[in-house]
């Protein structure tokens, strides 16, 4: 046997920490608790515990659950989940996807859930607010054109989410079980008068 040391052989390559895949872990574990619970009814910890993180690894990418809860929202609140097409077919197309997206059998509306189970808390609303008018609002500012375009974009906003939750959350007979092509016709007229603007008195 030889006494010669024995070389040096290289060990298994380190696995390099990926920090942008620990961050979007982070923040897709949040969007969905936050959209499950709301932003009171969980916290850090549980969190990181979904994420496979420690809670000070949040604070160090996120700074506090009230700046996570803020990219969740921006996170969840920016893709177009409602509102389609634009110009003229933005009040037909628009209320067909409503009504697609609020059948029984349709996933559940995330931003929806979350904007419900949060609202109670007033720094989480003052968020979602800024959310809603950086993203959609932003958008059908930018199709209403004319007199009162923010008001009326506010109230299709409100349109959606009424008939989200009286079909999908309450389960209300007329709008739960009425036949889709009929729903999605009422609903165009009403967003048809609001995408048309008022006649200058």
């Amino acid at each position: 046997m030889s006494d010669a040391a024995p070389q040096d052989t290289p060990g298994p390559p380190k696995r390099r920490r990926d920090a942008s895949a620990t961050r979007q872990a982070i923040l897709s574990a949040a969007v969905a608790a936050f959209t499950r619970y709301g932003y009171d009814g969980v916290g850090v910890r549980d969190i990181a515990q979904s994420a496979g993180v420690t809670a000070m690894l949040i604070n160090r990418y996120f700074g506090s659950k009230e700046q996570l809860f803020a990219e969740a929202v921006d996170a969840a609140f920016a893709p177009r989940t409602v509102i389609a097409g634009t110009g003229a077919a933005l009040a037909g197309e628009t209320a067909r996807t409503l009504v697609a997206r609020t059948a029984p059998e349709a996933e559940e509306l995330g931003p929806f859930l979350l904007m419900l189970r949060s609202a109670a808390n007033p720094r989480a609303a003052q968020i979602m607010r800024e959310a809603i008018t950086r993203h959609a609002g932003r958008h059908l500012n930018e199709e209403l054109s004319g007199a009162g375009a923010g008001i009326r974009a506010e109230l299709m906003l409100s349109l959606q989410a009424g008939v989200w939750l009286l079909r999908s959350v309450l389960g209300t007979p007329a709008l739960s079980e009425g036949p889709p092509e009929d729903l999605a016709q009422h609903i165009e007229a009403l967003f048809q008068v609001l995408v048309t603007p008022c006649a200058a008195e």
